[in-house]
């Protein structure tokens, strides 16, 4: 399946309907070389292998404990959230 950009989708999960919260979403963002959080007008690079687990789960967990959405797995690469500049510098 590619979306309208021809951008390859492997695997689409309605976050609604399946949540992803704690380990599970730890398991998902420490697989990452580089995770990117995007939230309001600003985004900020993480390294999951060096950085604080518990500053990396604040951002990237809503109110309820799940993971943020949308959350996109590009390869070693997570982004999470969503900010206008963000997208257009990782994920066009």
């Amino acid at each position: 399946m590619f979306d309208e950009k021809g951008i390859e989708i492997t695997e689409a999960v309605e976050a609604r309907k399946q949540k992803i919260e704690g380990d599970a979403a730890w398991k998902i963002l420490a697989g990452a070389d580089e995770l990117i959080v995007g939230r309001g007008k600003k985004f900020t690079s993480f390294d999951p292998k060096k950085d604080d687990k518990e500053a990396i789960l604040k951002v990237c967990l809503g109110r309820t404990g799940n993971l943020r959405a949308p959350t996109l797995k590009m390869g070693k690469r997570v982004v999470v959230g969503f900010n206008d500049d963000m997208y257009a510098e990782f994920v066009a």
